[in-house]
Formats: C-alpha cells, sequence, structure tokens
C-alpha cells in the first residue's frame, strides 16, 4: 500500500513538473506579426535576442502591413508585436480598439530595383526611368495596395513624379500600364524579378541592399524618405479597405516610418515589451536594422505618450 502511495505521489509530482514547465514555455511565447520588408533584419533580430533570452520561443509570421493587423482585427489571432512598414496603418486601424500606443522604430525609401536580365537594364538611369517604365515590353512589379503599404506606397512615386517631374498623365500611364504584375507583398515579387519575369520592381532600398539588387534612386521629392517634404508626401493619398470588411480608410503619402505595438489580446505583454526593448536599443536591434540598410528612428507622438509603456519612454 505505501508503494502505491509513493508511486502515485511521484507521478503526481511529475505533472507538477509538467505543468509548471508548459506554463513557464508559454509565459516565453512571443508571437510576431511583422511586414515582409521586415523578414530579413527580424531573422537576424530574433536570433541575437535568442542568444541573450535562450528560454525565450519567437514564432513570427510575415505578411503585407495591412494583412498583418487584419489578423488581429478580422480574424482575432492572439499576437505580442505588431510592426508594420507604415505607422499610420496601427494609428489607423488598430487603435483605439485593439491598441493603445504606436512606436517608430525605423525608415526607409523607395526605390525602383532591377537585375542585368532587365530590358534596357544598360540604358536606365535616374534621368530616364519614367520613360523606361513606360515601354510596353518592360514588365514592372508592385504590391497590392490592399495588402501592403510598399503597394499604395508605390502608387503615391507615380503621383509625385508626376507632380515633379512635370509630366501630364504620368500617374495613369504607370498605374495603368498592361505589363504589370501585383503580388500580396513586395517580396513576394523578389523571384519574379531575379528569374527575369519582370524587369523592374517598386520597393524598399532595404530590401534591394538585401538581395544584392541594382536599383534606380529617385529624388527626395518622390522617394517618400525625406520629413522635409512632408507637405508634399501629403498631398497624394489613396483609399485602401479598412479594419472590417466593408470599412474603407484614407492613406496619405508620408515618410516612410515602419512603427509597432502590443495589442490589446497579447498573451505576452512582459515578454513582448522585451523583445521590443531588444529591438529597440541602438546597440542591438537598431544596429542590425542599419546594417539591413534601414534607418533607426525611436519615436512616439504625444497622443500616445502616456500610454506608452514606461520603459520604452524613457528610450525617446
Amino acid at each position: 500500500m505505501k508503494s502505491i502511495f509513493k508511486a502515485l505521489v511521484f507521478i503526481s509530482f511529475l505533472l507538477a513538473l509538467i505543468s509548471c514547465g508548459s506554463q513557464k514555455k508559454g509565459d516565453n511565447k512571443i508571437t510576431i506579426f511583422h511586414a515582409g520588408s521586415l523578414s530579413v533584419p527580424f531573422k537576424l533580430i530574433t536570433a541575437e535576442f535568442k542568444k541573450e533570452n535562450p528560454n525565450y520561443e519567437i514564432f513570427a509570421e510575415s505578411s503585407g502591413s495591412l494583412d498583418a493587423a487584419r489578423k488581429i482585427t478580422d480574424l482575432n489571432k492572439d499576437c505580442d508585436i505588431l510592426a508594420v512598414a507604415d505607422f499610420m496603418i496601427i494609428d489607423k486601424i488598430m487603435i483605439p480598439e485593439f491598441a493603445s500606443w504606436n512606436f517608430v522604430f525605423a525608415s526607409n525609401e523607395i526605390i525602383i530595383a532591377y537585375t542585368e536580365k532587365s530590358l534596357y537594364s544598360s540604358e536606365i538611369n535616374s534621368d530616364n526611368w519614367q520613360d523606361i517604365l513606360q515601354k510596353d515590353d518592360v514588365i514592372i512589379g508592385r504590391s497590392e495596395p490592399n495588402a501592403d503599404p510598399c503597394g499604395y506606397r508605390a502608387i503615391f512615386v507615380f503621383q509625385l513624379a508626376e507632380k515633379f517631374l512635370d509630366s501630364e498623365k504620368l500617374f495613369d500611364k504607370l498605374v495603368s500600364k498592361q505589363n504589370t504584375v501585383i503580388r500580396p507583398k513586395e517580396v513576394d515579387l523578389l523571384s519574379l524579378l531575379e528569374t527575369g519575369n519582370i524587369d523592374y520592381l517598386m520597393i524598399y532600398k532595404s530590401v534591394a541592399l538585401q538581395h544584392k539588387l541594382k536599383y534606380i534612386e529617385l529624388p527626395d521629392e518622390i522617394n517618400l524618405s525625406n520629413p522635409e517634404f512632408e507637405d508634399l508626401y501629403n498631398s497624394v493619398s489613396m483609399t485602401v479597405n479598412g479594419s472590417e470588411p466593408g470599412k474603407e480608410a484614407v492613406i496619405n503619402g508620408s515618410s516612410i516610418l515602419y512603427s509597432f505595438t502590443i495589442p490589446f489580446n497579447s498573451k505576452n505583454p512582459e515578454a513582448a515589451l522585451k523583445f521590443a526593448l531588444f529591438l529597440s536599443n541602438p546597440e542591438k536591434g537598431g544596429k542590425i536594422l542599419i546594417e539591413q540598410g534601414m534607418g533607426v528612428v525611436n519615436y512616439c507622438s504625444v497622443d500616445y505618450k502616456e500610454k506608452l509603456p514606461k520603459e520604452l519612454s524613457e528610450i525617446i
């Protein structure tokens, strides 16, 4: 009888240990939804984070930023960190129902990527790119504006180029071009560019650098990189699908700024904050972002500073 009792006690002890271990494992799980253009830097950042925090499990899921937000707003998926390629997505879609603050952490710019296989690759330059893209035999790629900020930013670039170059109907010609391939996010088009199935791709400079692509830089008045031209950028806009089916949101052009938040439905907000602090640290996540062709920004608008976690507010 004693032996049976001892066995039961031992089994109960083992079950308790397993239960505690599972709980700890759950507490250390961090689920991240992030923009496709963050795939390479976030892979490196999470690897470095785990070196310092080996007990943490990180599940990172890449998609277009609008789609990433809708996983939370439409599909009710749990998420600990939402990192998007346009801070306005969190402002317009997440706050106030799904999150309470918005922290800007990186910057970028739009360029035109190509390879040696691209038609007219030996001719294209910063002065004639608009003429090359309009050629009937040239195939250009851009992402879906309703899924990915790079998609509507390509539209903004076309709108701004028409103004800057004083080229009548340039926007209509580029946006309605027959030889255009559109995919959910800009990184989905990389393989098509590299294999020669498209000639030119509207994409972020950081992604072009990460994949060692040739690219044409655009003037600051067009490329959405310089806050000095914020009023000019704000003069263009487009309507995209909103936070719920049937709803719409107007997105204005603005400097390219990436941001993140910890949604209300986070299962592990403490673990999420730990990752957020690593990401925002200029000697850790920030260093990797710069190495991968992005700029580093630590900023939160006054509208959200009171709701920002104290630890993040201290690094601004």
